[in-house]
Parts: C-alpha cells; sequence; structure tokens
C-alpha cells in the first residue's frame, strides 16, 4: 500500500465541503491539509489514521486534523460502500469568527483531532441523515448545520484518541508495511488457525517482542486483532447470506460455538442472531 499526499480542492468562497463518497480496495494512505469528518453510511473493512490500525464498519465517525496520514479500505472488492466526508479549511482555528468565546471549545476540540478522534455516536441513523442533508446545503444554512454537527460531537462522551504523535514520514511508512504483512498472514490463514509464532516468524520477530510491536502501533494485542477479524467476517456473512450460526461460526475461524457467540456479543452489543434480525 503506498503513501501520497493529497490536495482537496474545497471551492471558491467555501470554508467546507460535504460529499458522499465510494469506499474502494486497495486504497492509497494519504494525507492532506484539510480537516478532515468521515463517517461510514455503509461497507466494512479497515481503518488506517497515523500509527492506528483496525477495522471499521457502519456508524464509524472519525475527526482528523491536518497532515494525518489515513486511509479507509474496503477489504472485499463486492461490497458497495459509501462515507460521507466533509472538508474543511486547517485555517479554521485562526479564524476571526471562531475566535468568539462561544465556539471555544469547538476550536479545543479540532486541536485534539491531530491525532485522530473516533466518536461513538448513540443515534448512527439520525447522524447520517444529519450528514447526508449537509451535501444539498449551501451559503449560510450549511455553516450553521456544521455547528450543529459540531455541537453534537461535544456532547459525545464515549471518543478515543487514534493515534500516536507522527513524527517521521518514512517511519510511519515502514511501520505500515510491517504491519501489513502480518495481516496477509491472518487473513491467509483465519479459517484454518493463526498462530502468535508464525505471526511473529513474518517480521522476524520473538513472539514477546512482536507483542510490543504490534500492541504500540494497533492499539490491540495481536489475539485482539484476530477476535475482530473474525467477528467482522462473521458480520459480513450474516448480513448477506442464509447461512445458518454454526457454519459462519466455523467459516469465520471459531471452533466453539459458545466461544464464537460471547466474542461476537462482546465485539458488536449483539448476539449473531440479533445482530441478523437487524438487517431484516
Amino acid at each position: 500500500m503506498e503513501f501520497v499526499f493529497e490536495k482537496i480542492n474545497v471551492p471558491n468562497r467555501h470554508s467546507f465541503i460535504t460529499r458522499k463518497l465510494p469506499l474502494r480496495t486497495n486504497d492509497s494512505v494519504h494525507s492532506h491539509k484539510n480537516f478532515e469528518l468521515n463517517f461510514i453510511s455503509s461497507g466494512a473493512g479497515r481503518r488506517i489514521v497515523g500509527d492506528h490500525i483496525s477495522g471499521f464498519e457502519k456508524g464509524d465517525l472519525v475527526l482528523m486534523g491536518p497532515d494525518l496520514p489515513h486511509c479507509w479500505e474496503l477489504l472485499e472488492e463486492d461490497q458497495k460502500a459509501f462515507c460521507i466526508v466533509t472538508h474543511f479549511s486547517e485555517d479554521i482555528v485562526t479564524s476571526d469568527f471562531f475566535k468568539m468565546p462561544e465556539l471555544e471549545k469547538v476550536v479545543d476540540l479540532l486541536k485534539e483531532s491531530k491525532r485522530g478522534l473516533r466518536f461513538k455516536v448513540k443515534e448512527g441513523k439520525r447522524m447520517r441523515l444529519e450528514l447526508e442533508k449537509m451535501t444539498q446545503l449551501e451559503g449560510l444554512d450549511y455553516y450553521i448545520h456544521l455547528l450543529r454537527i459540531f455541537n453534537t460531537l461535544l456532547k459525545t462522551e464515549e471518543r478515543e484518541k487514534l493515534s500516536n504523535p507522527i513524527a517521521q514520514e518514512g517511519s510511519f511508512t515502514r511501520n505500515l508495511e510491517k504491519i501489513n504483512k502480518v495481516y496477509e498472514y491472518v487473513f491467509q490463514h483465519i479459517q484454518e488457525g493463526v498462530k502468535l509464532e508464525a505471526a511473529a516468524s513474518v517480521l522476524n520477530m520473538a513472539p514477546n517482542s512482536f507483542c510490543r510491536f504490534f500492541k504500540k502501533k494497533t492499539g490491540l494485542t495481536f489475539m485482539e486483532y484476530v477476535k475482530r477479524v473474525r467477528v467482522g467476517i462473521a458480520a459480513k456473512l450474516l448480513a448477506e447470506t442464509d447461512k445458518q450460526v454454526t457454519q459462519i461460526c466455523f467459516e469465520s475461524g471459531y471452533n466453539n460455538l459458545a466461544n464464537f457467540n460471547f466474542y461476537f456479543k462482546n465485539i458488536m452489543g449483539k448476539t449473531p442472531s440479533e445482530y441478523r434480525r437487524s438487517f431484516s
């Protein structure tokens, strides 16, 4: 996966631009000068923000500051997946309008986004509708609507910083290449069984050193990541096929239905059967 710098063209006489865009497989890690608010309206895959790498799914909402490398990559080509993206100028935090005392917390939020902020909003459908509406607004209505979005973000207490500070592009790129090798190993062996020792050997590391490296770069232990991959595969099969839950359990790499049900609910907040019913 390559790393590129991208220039986002915000139209003249506009401070913001909101678009609904398709997600793709094999997308490039990129960065740009603008702030970005990214909401996943459909689809699932892998999210890279700085040196943080994890899965994403429908309802994923992330605010990122300027120059922060990122990528939302589909892992399956047949998905029809979209995101709603708002880009706004990096100069917004120093503009006269945002110097108003009432907007101080918004400015603080934008400054905090330099490491990437993921928000867990309670009403994902409502957020999607609000952001989709912004793709059709213009002028003052658009500006007011964006302030409403900021207000919702400020009220969202459940949030997490994703990335460690990125010091050097070269170091980031090398680490990304290493993590990608591990991911390739996991996806190639997820059904037959993933072994810690085998994953560590991919990077020519001892298991203990590998575990420390992986946790530092992804925020997850290696086995936590493997569990999320398995649950992600299962979620896709539950949503898109009529296969029995037991069959999906084995196809996603579990050999015990009780463990499958436990980890699926722990990660997704629903049992496999409840999750499937939400798509009916």
